[in-house]
């Protein structure tokens, strides 16, 4: 079996950090959930109240042989606006906000590095929360692979679709 690894972030939406991690090589599993809650088990109604404390967030199973945690999380942090607090876009509360929850001191090592690295590509201050991974609570299954399932949705459309294509054209030798 090969040596494989965890990562767990997310920025605003979940579907639309999956539905650009997903398209990576190295990436042999995402799922959509939830994470940093106070709560077990949290349902997507209540995790969009914002009263439960989770953040939506993916798990990716990665090979880092093929792509490198760094890498990773580089791509993750130029996949969203790490500076707008409890928001990506529309999308408005503590369920959206920026967060890496690192499983070792090596990838909180790591993660340190890029958002040292990332800094100078945005004219705010980064507010992405850098914490220890806990538990991982895995969202409905209408959640999961949600834009390769919904390409035609309007909000697939107008706020994914960006993003993919911003990834193709920044990391293009990264791709699937």
């Amino acid at each position: 079996m090969k040596n494989l690894s965890i990562a767990t972030f997310g920025g605003g939406c979940f579907w639309c950090i999956e539905a650009v991690i997903q398209r990576l090589k190295g990436i042999i599993s995402i799922k959509s959930g939830y994470a940093d809650g106070h709560i077990k088990n949290p349902a997507y109604r209540e995790v969009c109240t914002g009263r439960t404390g989770h953040a939506e967030v993916v798990q990716v199973t990665f090979d880092p042989e093929i792509i490198s945690y760094h890498d990773l999380i580089a791509i993750f942090m130029t996949s969203h606006d790490p500076t707008t607090l409890n928001q990506q876009g529309a999308d408005r509360g503590t369920q959206y906000r920026s967060i890496i929850l690192y499983h070792n001191e090596e990838q909180k090592a790591i993660a340190e590095q890029v958002l040292e690295a990332v800094k100078p590509l945005y004219a705010d201050p980064i507010v992405t929360e850098l914490k220890p991974f806990e538990v991982f609570y895995e969202a409905e299954a209408d959640h999961q692979n949600y834009y390769n399932n919904n390409q035609e949705a309007g909000y697939c459309r107008m706020v994914i679709d960006p993003k993919v294509q911003k990834l193709r054209k920044m990391y293009a030798d990264k791709l699937a």
